[in-house]
């Protein structure tokens, strides 16, 4: 079998030059001439076993240095980022990078882990301008998803266009006690359409999809009754009322075709809601129950975590309710949903905290936990948390379940059923580990970005992450 040869002249010449070598001290050390070396450095010569073996006795070389590839897992990962995922068709150009200049490899290196840092130090020290009232525009990797996700929080969860085209929808359907059927009659009857439920080995990965050819809306049977009535309503409103959906979307300026393909699915979304829950009715049912999400649920035949998205779109002019904000976790710590009646508190709120009601509602799944919050700047908050269940899971498969918190500020919550249980004593919470100066939290997960450890080797405190 013929013997693999090793170029590896990049290498050699960064070995020696990080030595502050010349080729002629190198080469007499190494027992060849100058110009041998010089041949290898221009990986016109392989490297042999014993230049091998002397490189690494006489210079302490670890051998891993002059593999071949050594570098490529790192330029790999660096070209992972979905900011360059579209530069490279494949990997040879990385092989030959990380072959031909490894030092330039290196440097690319160091690079990007820097700037994923420095993006990240940004993202933090932003939340901290926008409690000052700055706002900081950041130079980081934004997916489409991002950019539709940073929009829709910063502003009120409310389209005035929309409620009005989804509330003279459902007067137009007069539903009464059976929306569902409405909706399909619509559909059948306006656009020749049928809705067909079907089993989940035909329909296996799909929570909807319209067949154009047959003209069926099919529904996955994975989904509760009321997820089954609001991916029908989202059909009927961007049918409807596409002509609203349309003069909100173009407030937003999305910058891809992705994020407003996205945008006009959170739209209809949106508009789905409107429709199942019509805003006068909503308002007044929430404001005569005291915005008891489980009872509005049952009033309006839809699901806890419907009524919850729908109590922050209540903000018409002149008609407005409670200012509720919302944001829906999972199990992780993902945040999958941020929303509210004038926009998400990021500043004052925050919403990363570990000791919200939020994250310890996944201890006791469907449980109403509610709690009063005080934030470092003394803003005090009532927050709802309890957990959802997402599609029907199979034997095999782990349940999708969620938590989802809705909040507002504690001067408003005698206006709610929730107020008078929350008697005990405000919990001290922050905005997030990293933004809080909260000394001895026994939850604190990370250390402040805005003050320095204060590590003493003769006192220790309650968290790892003490600061001066």
């Amino acid at each position: 079998m013929a013997e693999n040869k090793i170029f590896a002249g990049p290498r050699v010449r960064r070995i020696r030059n990080g030595l502050q070598l010349t080729q002629t001290a190198m080469a007499e050390a190494l027992g060849i001439s100058p110009s041998y070396l010089n041949l290898i450095e221009r990986n016109q010569r392989p490297l042999t076993v014993q230049l091998l073996l002397k490189l690494a006795s006489v210079y302490k070389v670890d051998l891993e240095e002059l593999q071949a590839g050594s570098g490529l897992a790192q330029l790999r990962e660096v070209f992972a980022d979905p900011l360059l995922a579209g530069e490279l068709p494949g990997d040879q150009e990385l092989v030959e990078v990380a072959e031909a200049a490894p030092n330039v490899s290196g440097g690319i290196v160091k690079l990007y882990r820097a700037y994923r840092e420095q993006a990240s130090r940004l993202r933090d020290l932003a939340a901290l301008l926008a409690g000052e009232g700055h706002m900081a525009a950041l130079a980081d990797t934004r997916l489409p998803m991002d950019e539709v996700r940073e929009a829709f929080e910063a502003r009120p969860n409310h389209f005035a266009r929309i409620e009005e085209a989804a509330e003279a929808l459902h007067a137009s359907l007069s539903p009464g006690d059976d929306l569902s059927g409405a909706m399909k009659a619509w559909l059948r009857r306006e656009h020749g359409l049928a809705v067909r439920t079907l089993p989940v080995h035909v329909m296996p990965t799909l929570r909807r999809r319209f067949d154009r050819h047959s003209m069926r809306l099919f529904i996955s049977e994975r989904l509760s009754p009321f997820d089954q009535l609001r991916e029908i309503a989202i059909e009927v409103a961007s049918i409807a009322c596409h002509e609203a959906i349309a003069a909100e979307l173009e407030q937003f300026r999305f910058t891809t075709a992705e994020a407003r393909r996205i945008g006009r699915f959170e739209l209809a979304r949106y508009a789905a809601h409107a429709l199942m829950m019509p805003y006068a009715a909503f308002l007044a049912a929430a404001q005569r129950m005291k915005y008891d999400v489980a009872v509005l649920a049952a009033r309006f035949q839809v699901s806890y975590e419907q009524v919850a998205n729908r109590l922050t779109m209540l903000q018409r002019a002149g008609a407005a309710g409670v200012p509720f904000f919302l944001m829906e976790i999972d199990s992780a710590g993902n945040r999958l949903r941020r929303a509210g009646a004038q926009g998400f508190p990021h500043a004052r709120f925050g919403g990363g905290c570990p000791k919200l009601n939020v994250q310890a509602a996944f201890a006791v799944p469907g449980q109403l936990l509610v709690d009063r919050v005080e934030m470092p700047d003394g803003t005090v908050f009532l927050t709802v948390a309890r957990t959802v269940d997402g599609p029907q899971a199979a034997f095999h498969e782990r349940v999708r379940r969620t938590a989802i918190l809705i909040g507002c500020e504690a001067t408003l919550a005698n206006e709610t059923v929730y107020g008078a249980a929350a008697v005990m004593p405000a919990i001290a919470t922050g905005p997030a580990c990293r933004l809080c100066e909260r000394q001895g939290c026994l939850a604190r997960a990370e250390p402040p970005i805005t003050r320095p450890l204060g590590l003493d080797e003769m006192a220790t405190g309650l968290s790892v992450f003490d600061f001066q």
